[in-house]
């Protein structure tokens, strides 16, 4: 069985066009597609059409639905736990993806030669801002976090069932699905791509999304941060001695009406705001720590359905957990 999760979040729009794709898709695996949809607290329509159409599909699925939105990275970790299959992998349901990647994926891993398989964009028939926006943002994931990322990111990716158990044993938070898949390493290979245009809704995936997505990826694989706070103290310690023997010689010559009042406004306020970048860059640091020793999950199952091939339906209930507000 291979197995495929898709997060769904405000994709109504595309459900049924995702469907009959997934109909193809699972013929072309010869029938022993099993596809892991996680709703992700989505507010609009979508567990509806999902519950709907799916004990009527063709192919055997899940249909899990989470208590709320936990975020992307949580209901792919949720699917992929779930997910059956010898070899998986994952597909965003805004269909900007070809199907025939995940059949090259499939190929990949079925080789022997790879533990892990990244889709790779080459272009993408994206608005010039949209496009802009995300060179810009991989340029930067490429330079403070992980150079050996692909240029054009990652979306997409196809794995062993070993290196599944692996990626589920990582309990930290406010981290990047993708820096983890690049951190664990083994054995990986490259599917090459042209990211479609958006059809269906728009895309969740806003500007604080992405800063947020970046500030994680940095704080989580990099101490590029401290080590730029350390250089920034050292270029002010220089910088101070420097300001000092400027302020003795001018106090000498006589050229300070007040002595003092110059030198001590600038190393105030220079000092003074050096200190509140690096209290906040440490406060980061504190903060995603003190998160993962709370050890809540990362997401709770709220409901669970399964739909076997045959059309027989297995109806699975997960307790609701509750957290105090």
């Amino acid at each position: 069985m291979f197995s495929l999760t898709i997060p769904v979040y405000r994709n109504e729009s595309s459900i049924p066009h995702l469907l009959e794709l997934l109909e193809d898709l699972n013929r072309g695996m010869g029938g022993d597609l099993e596809v892991v949809f996680v709703v992700d607290g989505s507010p609009d329509r979508s567990l509806e059409l999902l519950a709907a159409a799916l004990p009527q599909a063709k192919f055997t699925s899940q249909l899990i639905v989470l208590s709320r939105n936990f975020g992307a990275f949580s209901a792919i970790t949720a699917g992929l736990a779930s997910a059956r299959g010898s070899l998986l992998a994952i597909m965003a349901a805004d269909l900007q993806e070809p199907p025939e990647l995940i059949l090259e994926i499939r190929r990949k891993l079925e080789s022997q030669h790879y533990d892990v398989v990244v889709g790779t964009r080459l272009r993408r028939a994206d608005p010039l801002p949209t496009r802009l926006a995300s060179a810009i943002f991989w340029k930067l994931y490429r330079s403070i976090v992980q150079r050996d990322v692909p240029r054009g990111g990652v979306d997409v990716f196809g794995c062993t069932s070993e290196f599944r158990a692996h990626l589920l044993a990582l309990p930290e938070r406010n981290t990047t699905l993708v820096g983890l898949v690049f951190w664990l390493g083994f054995r990986r290979g490259e599917v090459s791509y042209s990211r479609k245009p958006r059809q269906h809704g728009r895309s969740a995936w806003s500007f604080p999304r992405k800063f947020r997505y970046l500030l994680d990826s940095t704080f989580a694989f990099s101490d590029l941060p401290v080590r730029v706070m350390s250089g920034i103290g050292i270029l002010g310690i220089v910088l101070s001695l420097l300001l000092g023997c400027i302020v003795l010689y001018a106090k000498w010559d006589r050229d300070i009406p007040v002595p003092g009042y110059a030198a001590t406004a600038l190393l105030i306020v220079f000092f003074g705001g050096l200190n509140s970048l690096g209290l906040g860059l440490l406060g980061e640091y504190m903060w995603r720590t003190f998160e993962n020793t709370k050890g809540r999950p990362h997401y709770i199952v709220a409901l669970k359905h399964e739909f076997s091939r045959e059309r027989q339906t297995v109806w699975n209930e997960t307790p609701y957990s509750k957290t105090d507000a």
